[in-house]
């Protein structure tokens, strides 16, 4: 099996879920990608993209206990997997390489 292509805004969701450490779920993503990456989005979106990730074998999830805060509900929380560090490892190698073969910033860099 090849390598398991992961987008732009999957990648994003993947640190978050990863920076939270187990806690993360859907609208502590949104709000981390509004917060910190500036990135605005619905909670569809980005339910979608963590459904992308579980299936992909980069994330799971379990439920939380139902909480009084919550009326009673339960949260999904998600937590990445080895796959999923493995695959920000390799993605943060890639930029770093390609980053470091261009020139210094503020030089021209080939722009038309």
């Amino acid at each position: 099996m090849g390598r398991k292509h992961l987008g732009e805004f999957e990648e994003l969701v993947l640190l978050f879920v990863a920076v939270q450490a187990g806690s993360a779920y859907g609208i502590s993503v949104m709000e981390a990608l509004a917060e910190e990456a500036n990135r605005s989005v619905n909670i569809s979106a980005v339910h979608a993209a963590l459904r992308r990730l579980e299936k992909k074998g980069f994330v799971r999830s379990h439920w939380s206990e139902a909480t009084k805060e919550r009326g009673g509900r339960r949260k999904r929380l998600f937590s990445i997997t080895q796959e999923g560090g493995t695959a920000l490892v390799e993605i943060r190698s890639i930029r770093n390489q390609l980053w470091g073969r261009l020139p210094a910033l503020g030089t021209n860099l080939g722009f038309v």
